[in-house]
């Protein structure tokens, strides 16, 4: 396989033409080598338009949609972007290659060592990794220009979209098992946030976020 062509290929033939327009974007996920955070029994699908395993339940997303992730937050280098889920790493090192910090929150403790592993070997050092749950109240004060959530919430609580600076953008997938959007929360003043809804989708809802089930009787 020419890996560069089938990176180059990846980017006009499945994220462009589903909305990945962003050239600044679209230049990083070139430059960041998607083969070296692909396991090694999944290397012929590495550019394929599916979720790839990385264990039972985690999988990394597909091409497209990271595409439309990073056209939607349109990051332009300064900014310090929250992202939670780190899987194999992959995400996290292109969101570096576009912005100042990232911060990746990873609950599993073998992705988060795997992530630690491939991120050292790109030498990435804008990027700190955490093991831990996702929750909102361990962050205090910090605040962000840009979050991306890599797994479906069932709603957006009003804590998470404080996590984000004024002018800043969160990119999550909302809804239930049934029907899912991915929306891009832009917050634009101390009190006025506004959701836009990007397009349908669906992913698997974060873990200990899982919405309650509903018995009838």
């Amino acid at each position: 396989m020419d890996i560069k062509q089938a990176r180059k290929n990846v980017i006009e033939q499945q994220i462009r033409p589903w909305g990945g327009l962003n050239v600044r974007a679209n230049q990083a996920l070139s430059e960041i080598p998607r083969e070296k955070f692909v396991p090694e029994e999944y290397q012929q699908l590495v550019f394929a338009d599916i979720e790839i395993p990385l264990n039972a339940f985690d999988k990394m997303l597909s091409p497209k949609i990271e595409g439309r992730i990073l056209d939607s937050l349109d990051l332009q280098g300064y900014e310090d972007v929250l992202e939670v889920g780190t899987g194999s790493g992959y995400l996290a090192s292109v969101l570096a290659k576009l912005s100042q910090s990232v911060k990746s929150i990873e609950i599993e403790k073998k992705l988060y060592e795997l992530a630690k592993e491939n991120i050292k070997k790109l030498k990435l050092k804008n990027i700190s990794l955490v093991n831990s749950d996702f929750v909102c109240s361990d962050f205090e004060e910090e605040q962000f220009d840009a979050i991306v959530i890599s797994s479906a919430l069932s709603s957006i609580e009003d804590d998470l979209k404080k996590l984000l600076k004024v002018g800043g953008k969160l990119f999550v997938v909302v809804g239930s098992k049934n029907q899912m959007h991915a929306t891009l929360v832009s917050r634009k003043s101390k009190l006025d946030w506004q959701s836009k809804s990007l397009f349908e989708t669906h992913l698997e809802f974060m873990k200990g976020h899982e919405p309650v089930k509903e018995f009838s009787f």
